[in-house]
């Protein structure tokens, strides 16, 4: 994709996720009505509401492209352009009044993730990237700390009761005695502090697509990686791993012990 293209497709992502952000906010902290997903996940209005307004807008300026979302499924399209959404990646965090939440918006095109977005609308802060453009964070560069000691590395991660329920205890164990201070800092909030040198590692056990999407092209332009457990560079991974770049080898010989 031409980068005049590409830049184009960012700066709409940022709007929409913003937009969707603003939306969100109109629920929050104000104890919103929730129901259970047959997949035992919790669902809130605010994002059903949220997702809704992405997908308009986004069909009003490409209407031919693809859009997969976590609370409407799927719109299939021929062409090889497909938005990927999350409109509220910690959703547990959200119906808590913990500001800690974000919209997430990727564009995809031919199978791969070209550009993301990380919308924290409690915190008003949006970090974006898109190949080959760079990663920002409110407008200013982003990169990903030098840390290159695991002894000294900030690890960040989906909570130990998750990881004990997704049989991820063990790997999980030795990797925070390995590291430095370590924080339940998770879902997508988690993997924007890697990208913004506020952390070093970051892990989840469980994840899907419209968690992971938006995350790779962030990490990859900050000048760190996002893997599954095996260090495999994918966003269709059922988990997620985020580096600085220099500790993915000492991570990866940790958690495989």
């Amino acid at each position: 994709m031409d980068p005049r293209e590409l830049g184009s497709i960012l700066e709409l992502s940022i709007d929409v996720a913003q937009l969707a952000g603003q939306c969100t906010l109109g629920y929050f902290g104000r104890s919103p009505t929730v129901t259970v997903k047959q997949d035992g996940s919790p669902v809130t209005d605010a994002d059903r509401s949220a997702e809704q307004l992405i997908r308009e807008r986004i069909a009003r300026v490409f209407p031919d492209h693809g859009i997969v979302g976590e609370e409407f499924g799927e719109k299939k399209s021929p062409s090889p352009g497909r938005w990927i959404l999350d409109p509220i990646d910690g959703t547990h965090s959200f119906i808590c009044g913990v500001p800690l939440y974000a919209v997430l918006v990727a564009f995809e095109w031919q199978g791969e993730v070209l550009s993301g977005v990380i919308h924290l609308p409690a915190l008003r802060e949006t970090v974006w990237a898109a190949r080959g453009l760079g990663c920002y964070h409110d407008g200013r560069r982003a990169r990903v700390s030098d840390v290159d000691s695991l002894g000294q590395a900030r690890v960040v991660h989906a909570g130990a009761q998750l990881m004990e329920h997704s049989g991820r205890g063990r790997e999980f164990a030795r990797l925070i005695a390995a590291c430095g201070p370590d924080r339940g800092w998770s879902d997508a909030y988690g993997h924007a502090l890697v990208a913004t040198g506020r952390a070093e590692v970051a892990l989840d056990p469980v994840m899907k697509i419209w968690d992971v999407a938006a995350l790779v092209p962030i990490l990859a332009e900050a000048g760190g990686t996002l893997t599954d457990w095996k260090g495999r560079a994918t966003h269709t991974a059922p988990e997620a791993l985020a580096t600085n770049g220099k500790l993915l080898g000492p991570v990866l010989e940790v958690l495989e012990g």
